[in-house]
């Protein structure tokens, strides 16, 4: 076989094509550049730079000879089944939608020879060998997933869905939580596994709140102690260092209560304008916050950060696993505890000029997120993109950096339903249990052994969290403003819909292996308490809009609650946490369709790829119907954004990477208190926004987005290590 390498291209036509979809004819997008750029794309690019095969046979020879493919995988099945497999996938019709659709996944997830001289799979390939890998052998299992995955009602992560059944692959997950406790051998043993999860590809978040504040005594020494800056400074070299092979840099997140004593230190070092020494250019920022500092700054009051060394001393506990909110004036009146004090709106003032500045903090509203958990045990942190809460019990280590106790930290395991494709699955049901099984598989097979809390955690919970993406996407469809009380209605239903499932899925899962999560008789799910939401209220949609929507779709009522009641409290669940929204990259232009449960930015998107330059993505099915429809988020009431996320968030048992977009200068008429005038963005305004994202129930605010004056973004360099 002859082709020219993927190395030299030669001249191509499909670049320019797609920069046309730019450039207005007669006033109008011209979108058809677009699908001529798709069709330049395979005809120059993919099809002469694909190696072919006489069989599939002969195909998949080559593939283990070379050590491509896993042949355990294969060897799962008879070979007529993979053969009918194929048969009935290539039946299908797939193509992709869009030119940015199938660059992507030949630019990111398509197999290549080791030269890199030749493609070995197309879409069909890597939607088979999904199904085949994590169906683990049984075959109307990879069957289903298979149609899940080709008609893009599901999507694996990243992770997943590039490593499925290759033989020289990365972890099937990558992104993970740990935390530090109060002592040497531990931020030790935390440096070391940051620096391990970031050699195999993972985005780590890790809490620092335990640490002692600078200037708390070391051996009964006052003044000795550093604080957390110097730590994340450790981290931050760390993750620099430990860069996937020179690929990319690693990253992370570190998490600090807003009642620790160096939370202004903390926030100083992120500032452009912070010592070198300090500042810290790469790692992440998020802060923990307790209800109590929202009454604080209610009341214009003085607000005490506590000394964590003090507090662990007393209360016989690390700082995080501390109800600050329960225990504050108690923690005020206690002469035994070291405290600093400085005005609660002073403190929010400097959280909200960060936000204007870089994005960050994100901000986790931890009892927001343990009051709604039904889990025992408590959430003390969350990840790199703010998506994942779940309890953690903190690890004790000895000089020999042996665990004397083994904690339990977090690995995410994550997929996304595709809105748009599965409002059309012919069963709905049938489709979200499919892809609770593709995840139980990763779980089951998930073995983070570098960091043994992160193993044992993922033991024993058995996580998973499956989300959704292509929220604006569906709303334009179907002639619905973001935002409006049809498109909150909609979303409710939707979110209510995949915990029904999800839930029983599980349950069934439960039943079958004579298994639940560890404590699962702890829970709210055993006593039965978390389905009195269901039992006692008819989720099902009210408005005419909203139930034409769901009129082929099955929906449940507080009878079929009270069942799937009964049978959880009978025979438990297998998964501690089933969903989670996150952020989505690559995955949702594959998908040809918008990311997450966000606006769009534009209605084309301007995207920069390192080889290529400039590429632009029109909207999913833009066009003079939906054009109304799609309104920027930087145009959008981010009230309305919050009100589409607090009506998923009632359903979703973790949280959403939500993201707030902001312009520096705001129109008039975006917000009411803006009394009508165009005005520049204040601290007061992310104030009001963050105080309105708490009273709706919101767990956590991801990045800051702000669109300055002069064009540029600020808060939008989202980590590439977990947007799934």
């Amino acid at each position: 076989m002859t082709s020219m390498s993927l190395k030299n291209l030669g001249d191509v036509t499909y670049y320019d094509l797609n920069n046309e979809i730019n450039i207005p004819v007669d006033g109008q997008i011209p979108l058809n550049k677009d699908q001529e750029a798709l069709q330049a794309f395979l005809t120059e690019n993919v099809i002469p730079n694909t190696k072919k095969f006489d069989t599939l046979r002969d195909r998949f020879d080559y593939l283990i000879a070379g050590n491509y493919v896993e042949q355990q995988v294969i060897d799962q099945y008879p070979f007529d089944f993979i053969e009918d497999l194929y048969s009935y996938l290539k039946a299908q019709s797939f193509h992709f939608k869009s030119f940015m659709a199938a660059y992507k996944f030949y630019a990111q997830y398509a197999l290549k020879t080791d030269d890199n001289d030749y493609y070995l799979e197309n879409f069909i390939d890597r939607v088979a060998m999904n199904a085949l890998d994590f169906a683990g052998g049984d075959q109307q299992l990879a069957h289903d997933l298979a149609d899940e995955i080709i008609h893009q009602r599901y999507q694996p992560a990243t992770p997943s869905f590039l490593n499925a059944g290759r033989a020289r692959r990365g972890e099937l997950v990558s992104c993970f939580l740990i935390q530090s406790t109060d002592d040497m051998n531990t931020i030790g043993r935390t440096i070391n596994s940051a620096l391990q999860l970031s050699r195999i590809g993972g985005g780590v978040g890790i809490s620092l709140s335990n640490l002692r504040g600078a200037g708390d005594p070391i051996k009964h020494i006052d003044g000795a102690a550093s604080g957390v800056v110097p730590v994340m400074k450790l981290l931050e070299d760390s993750f620099s260092y430990s860069n996937q092979l020179g690929q990319r840099q690693g990253a992370g997140v570190v998490y600090l209560s807003v009642f620790h004593p160096d939370i202004v230190a903390f926030l100083g070092a992120k500032k452009e304008n912070a010592d070198e020494k300090i500042r810290l250019k790469t790692l992440s920022l998020g802060v923990t916050v307790p209800d109590k500092f929202y009454e604080l700054c209610e009341q214009d009051a003085d607000m005490y950060l506590f000394s964590p060394y003090d507090v662990e001393r007393i209360y016989g506990k690390p700082f995080s696993y501390v109800d600050i909110t329960t225990e504050y004036d108690n923690m005020v009146a206690n002469p035994d505890i070291r405290k600093k004090k400085l005005k609660a709106r002073e403190l929010e003032t400097e959280i909200g000029k960060l936000q204007q500045e870089s994005g960050y903090p994100y901000i986790v509203n931890i009892d927001t997120a343990n009051r709604e958990s039904p889990i025992d045990g408590r959430i003390v942190m969350s990840n790199l993109c703010s998506e994942i809460m779940q309890v953690q019990t903190p690890s004790t280590v000895n000089n020999k950096q042996e665990y004397i106790q083994k904690g339990t930290d977090i690995s995410c395991n994550l997929g996304s339903t595709n809105i748009v494709n599965l409002m059309t699955s012919p069963d709905f049901g049938h489709s979200v249990e499919t892809m609770v099984r593709a995840l139980t598989f990763v779980t089951d097979h998930s073995d983070i052994d570098v960091v043994p809390s992160i193993q044992k955690g993922n033991q024993l919970a058995h996580t998973i969290g499956l989300g959704a993406m292509g929220l604006h996407s569906y709303f334009a469809k179907n002639h619905m403003m973001y935002g409006s009380k049809d498109s909150i209605g909609f979303t409710s239903v939707y979110f209510m819909l995949l915990n029904y499932w999800t839930l029983k899925a599980s349950n069934e899962i439960a039943k079958e292996r004579h298994e639940t999560f560890h404590n699962f008789e702890k829970s709210t799910y055993a006593d039965g308490s978390y389905f009195d939401r269901y039992t006692e209220q008819d989720w099902r949609p009210k408005a005419e809009k909203v139930q034409a929507l769901f009129k082929d779709v099955w929906l449940p009522s507080p009878e079929d609650w009270a069942a799937l009641k009964a049978a959880v409290m009978q025979d438990g669940l297998y998964h501690q946490n089933r969903m989670a929204v996150a952020p989505n990259g690559s995955i949702s232009y594959i998908n040809d369709t918008t990311a997450s449960l966000h606006p769009i930015i534009n209605r084309i998107e301007e995207r920069q790829e390192k080889k290529i330059g400039k590429i632009y993505y029109p909207a999913p099915y833009l066009d003079n119907d939906t054009m109304p429809y799609y309104k920027s988020a930087y145009d959008t009431d981010m009230r309305r954004v919050i009100d589409v996320y607090a009506a998923a968030q009632k359903h979703v048992d973790q949280g959403m990477s939500l993201t707030l977009f902001m312009r520096s200068t705001i129109p008039a008429g975006l917000y009411e208190w803006k009394n009508g005038r165009t005005d520049k963005m204040t601290t007061r305004d992310l104030s009001i926004l963050r105080n309105y994202a708490y009273r709706k129930g919101i767990k956590s605010i991801y990045y800051v987005r702000t669109f300055t004056d002069d064009n540029n973004e600020v808060g939008a360099n989202q980590c590439e290590s977990c947007v799934i």
